[in-house]
């Protein structure tokens, strides 16, 4: 798929857990960790802004666009 998931790469520049991620997003363990394996096959804006809020960051931090 072309676009790939970085939200581990900003969780680790953050220091942050899964679990402590889930807790500010207020998302599932499992939808987030569907989200951060690339699993996902879409994401709502509404969970993408707190995600970026949680991490301090850009959706384009987490999101890449590569072509196969």
């Amino acid at each position: 798929m072309p676009i790939i998931v970085n939200l581990d790469v900003m969780m680790a520049r953050r220091k942050m857990s899964l679990n402590e991620l889930s807790e500010k997003v207020d998302i599932t363990l499992s939808n987030l960790s569907i989200l951060k394996t690339g699993k996902a096959k879409a994401i709502r804006f509404s969970t993408l802004e707190s995600i970026c809020a949680a991490l301090e960051c850009q959706p384009g931090d987490i999101l890449e666009f590569r072509e196969e």
